[in-house]
């Protein structure tokens, strides 16, 4: 039996085909070609539209620039509001190692850091790394950065920034449903982590639009980085968030040294630059926010993601809540683990602290 029939219907003169007017466009129906054995596509499910939807000149006008849908929405986790004070007081910090597991995380972090210094040519002080001297005037200046310079960094690392928090998520959302027992809310926020490194991405892209080298070099440290990270933590998530911790330690260093050049008047161009309208929507920034309040903020929320992932590296990863989370019968000046910054602590809450504050709580999480 024949996979296909030969079409016995007839050409219609273009004269006689009906029209369609809509929008100031005229549009014809296609004509219906008759069949042939060799002409016949087998196993095909495309269908043939019976009209052309759009001119031939709005075709040439969209065609290579094809835009998504942009909507205003709200944002999946509000953030937290932080005072002026709260930022200015976020501070250099650095957790020494205690234990091996410690140690791997923190040679990871040197590592990559090194090789992605060496590959961009950027270089920075330790005696600023370490707190001790002032970064705006450092005793060695090694490598003048530039706005441009400064943005494909921060392009660049926050685009594999937002990778740890997603691939921690999802294995302890997996890890909960085959237990089909409870989580304590450690999902909720490594997802927020993620997406709040994701906006941090598209605030900067507002800024700069990366070439096709760079995008390909954020499509392969990407796949790897992810494969890598997966991998790491289904053998140990405690090194893992330690790792996350450390690099959230050279994160704060980072923005700490843009700023200080931006005070030091090495980027006069940032100086009076606006904040883009997607940094002040969702930071709810003040009106008139600059380049350097965006870079205040973005800091602060690195400083939070290095105190929580200290935290949840000092916890037992299977059965401890997440203390960030926890609603505390306690007064609202005692110092514990909270969202905003109200308090902080740059080297992670104990598991001590965390237990016995968590025995006086109100509700735990899922």
């Amino acid at each position: 039996m024949a996979l296909c029939h030969i079409s016995t219907h007839t050409i219609t003169p273009a004269a006689t085909l009906p029209l369609l007017r809509t929008a100031g466009h005229v549009y014809t129906f296609k004509q219906h070609q008759p069949f042939t054995p060799n002409a016949c596509r087998q196993f095909s499910t495309a269908k043939t539209l019976p009209f052309e939807f759009f001119s031939s000149k709005r075709s040439q006008e969209t065609k290579g620039n094809v835009q998504p849908l942009s909507l205003p929405s709200e944002p999946a986790w509000p953030h937290p509001v932080y005072t002026e004070k709260q930022m200015n007081d976020i501070k250099i910090a650095h957790r020494e190692t205690k234990n091996w597991s410690d140690w791997v995380a923190l040679s990871a972090v040197r590592i990559l850091r090194w090789s992605f210094d060496r590959a961009t040519g950027y270089k920075h002080d330790k005696q600023v790394a370490l707190g001790k001297a002032n970064p705006a005037n450092p005793p060695k200046q090694y490598f003048a950065m530039t706005s441009d310079k400064w943005l494909i960094r921060f392009i660049f690392l926050e685009s594999i920034a937002g990778v740890p928090g997603m691939v921690g998520a999802m294995l302890r959302h997996l890890h909960s449903l085959r237990k089909l027992r409870r989580d304590n809310g450690w999902i909720e926020t490594l997802l927020e982590e993620a997406y709040n490194e994701r906006m941090h991405l598209l605030t900067f892209l507002k800024l700069r639009n990366p070439g096709w080298f760079m995008r390909f070099m954020i499509l392969g440290a990407q796949g790897v980085f992810f494969n890598g990270f997966f991998l790491s933590y289904l053998i140990s998530p405690r090194t893992c968030h330690r790792f996350v911790g450390y690099l959230e330690e050279e994160a704060v260093i980072t923005y700490t040294r843009a700023i200080a050049d931006i005070d030091a008047g090495k980027i006069p161009e940032w100086n009076e630059l606006p904040a883009p309208d997607i940094a002040i929507n969702y930071w709810q920034m003040k009106k008139g926010a600059t380049m350097r309040d965006l870079l205040n903020y973005v800091r602060a929320d690195e400083a939070k993601h290095r105190e929580v992932n200290h935290t949840l590296a000092n916890l037992a990863q299977e059965v401890d809540p997440n203390p960030f989370l926890i609603k505390y019968e306690v007064p609202e000046i005692v110092e514990r683990p909270v969202k905003g910054l109200q308090f902080t602590k740059p080297t992670g809450w104990d598991r001590e602290e965390v237990l016995t504050m968590a025995s006086t709580k109100t509700n735990m999480p899922m």
